[in-house]
This record gives structure tokens, sequence and C-alpha cells, in this order.
């Protein structure tokens, strides 16, 4: 059966990579927070998980955005715990449960999951896909096949988002 509706274009993916304990992501979210608005279901905004060595909760928090991930709020999530990078960095994995908590979350189930691991190949891949395309720092952002460095500064760095966002958008609605 075919579907005569107009074809919709397909969304320009901006893949984030990200560390929960790292202030410099926690400047991001709000570049982040107009990108989503400026384009909407145009651009998805993909989370992908790169903890440092230099941040001994990182890892955990990648797994449990995971999790919120699987229980529907993971930016919501990552958003809250990014916001407490100080927090985390003093209270460790009990922030991290308390965050689910106040979101609503089932926070029985971080708990189980910290333990079990079972987000931990996710991190695993993310950070090892990461490393291949010469991520070094967080964050790190991939558009249109180019890597932009926000470990250093995020000056400029949304305006050169938008105008590859831009110019793949107007790709796609011309067909090519």
């Amino acid at each position: 059966m075919s579907d005569s509706s107009p074809a919709r274009p397909a969304a320009v993916v901006l893949d984030v990579w990200c560390e929960l304990q790292c202030p410099d992501c926690r400047s991001a979210l709000a570049d982040l927070s107009a990108l989503r608005a400026r384009y909407g279901d145009r651009l998805e905004v993909r989370l992908r998980h790169f903890p440092l060595e230099k941040h001994k909760h990182a890892f955990a928090a990648a797994q449990a955005a995971e999790e919120a991930a699987e229980q529907g709020k993971a930016w919501p999530y990552v958003e809250a715990v990014l916001g407490r990078v100080e927090e985390l960095g003093r209270e460790g994995e009990p922030l991290l449960i308390d965050v689910a908590r106040e979101l609503g979350l089932d926070a029985g189930e971080f708990d189980t999951a910290l333990i079990d691991g079972r987000h931990i190949l996710i991190v695993d891949a993310d950070q090892a896909e990461g490393k291949a395309i010469g991520v070094t720092g967080t964050p790190t952002y991939v558009i249109g096949g180019e890597r932009l460095d926000g470990g250093k500064s995020q000056e400029g760095l949304r305006e050169r988002i938008e105008e590859i966002a831009d110019r793949l958008l107007a790709e796609g609605a011309s067909g090519s």
C-alpha cells in the first residue's frame, strides 16, 4: 500500500558527546535548548556518552541517563543532573537516584540499573565511537559529518551548528 502524503524531510542529526559531571556541558544546555526550540522535530539532538576519567561519577551518570531514557525522561534527567554537577561531584550515585525520584521516575529501578550494569554497553559503545572520530573532551558536537569541539569554548558553536543545519535542511528540501 502506498502512502500518498507528502514525504516529510528527514531530520538533521546533531550528536552531542556529553559528560554529566562536566561544567562545560552544563553551559551548553542553553544552546541545545535554543536549537531544539528553533528546529523542533527537524533537528534530532542525540545525547552520546563520553565520561571522562577525571570525573569519578561520570560513568554512573551516563548509565543513569540511559535508564532515564528507558523510563521516558532522558532530556529532563540530563538537564537536572547537569544543573547539579558540583553536587554530583560531592554526592555521587545517591544524587543520581535522588534526581530520578524528583522527576517521578522509578528510583528503585535506577538503583538496580547502576548495580547490574545493564546500560554499560551503550555507554562503552558511545565512548568508543567518540574516540574513533577524534572526540577528546566534552561537549563535542557532530553534525553533517563535521566535528565541533566545545570543550575549550562554546563561542560561536551554536551559530556554526545553525549554519550547517540550515544548509542540510535546504539540501534535503530540494531533494539533493
